[in-house]
């Protein structure tokens, strides 16, 4: 709703720079008003029109193209209405209801030359009026007790709510394979791997050092048992070196 101050605004809602007016008949009782009937080629007066708005109430105002002089004007309270009315044979041309600051008012007959002009003049007033009808529904609401039933959200006295937090279990995260799809072995426990065991049988069995882990001494297992026939070969060989000898100082 448009205050005091508001309504001594004046806004402009559209402007035209082409009109023409004309006198027109007197009206006949339950008869449609028809452009046909005017002196279209001669045209009473021709100038600009602007449409504006104070308030809830909006004007048309017929002015001089170049002084800016103001020729006459409609104040327009409501519409539809009878200060501004379509003819029945033509969407250019519309019957307005002049009125001067003395309160006198006629009818005179305006049109456009371009049928978009007369479309955007009539939609102004249109959207001006839709407004002024929003304004005086939103001032009803506000003035009308709210007698709808509200809704109570709140505890009643006494009145207790349980809560069950519960916590959020841990995702367990799988362990990345290899691109073959096979999982990685794990090192062995004491952090160093023995040296693979000999294809060849060595005549002298080796003890497993300090620091080799029990499964070093598990590879290991295979070459010492083919050792195991070690002494007899080295008595045999102790013997032919022996008989070389005896057979030496026998020369």
């Amino acid at each position: 709703m448009a205050t005091e101050g508001q309504s001594e605004y004046e806004s402009v809602l559209c402007v035209k720079p082409d009109v023409n007016v004309y006198r027109i008949p007197p009206r006949a009782s339950n008869r449609a008003i028809r452009a046909a009937d005017w002196k279209l080629d001669a045209p009473d007066w021709t100038g600009r029109m602007r449409v504006t708005a104070r308030g809830k109430v909006a004007y048309v105002k017929l002015e001089d193209k170049i002084s800016g002089e103001l020729f006459a004007q409609a104040p327009i309270e409501e519409y539809p209405g009878i200060t501004v009315e379509t003819v029945s044979d033509s969407s250019r041309y519309f019957v307005l209801r002049i009125q001067d600051e003395s309160g006198r008012s006629a009818f005179i007959g305006i049109g456009f030359n371009d049928r978009c002009d007369a479309f955007d003049f009539n939609v102004a007033i249109q959207d001006h009026f839709k407004w002024v009808k929003q304004e005086d529904e939103f001032s009803k609401q506000a003035q009308a007790p709210d007698l709808t039933p509200k809704l109570d959200l709140g505890f009643k006295e006494g009145q207790t709510i349980t809560l069950n937090i519960g916590q959020s279990k841990k995702k367990d995260r799988s362990r990345p394979q290899s691109s073959g799809g096979f999982g990685l072995l794990p090192p062995p426990p004491g952090g160093k791997l023995a040296p693979p065991p000999s294809s060849r049988s060595t005549n002298h069995n080796t003890q497993p050092s300090a620091g080799v882990s029990d499964t070093g001494c598990l590879l290991n297992l295979d070459s010492s048992n083919s050792n195991s026939v070690a002494p007899s070969t080295t008595t045999t060989a102790s013997s032919d070196l022996w008989g070389d000898f005896d057979s030496v100082s026998s020369k």
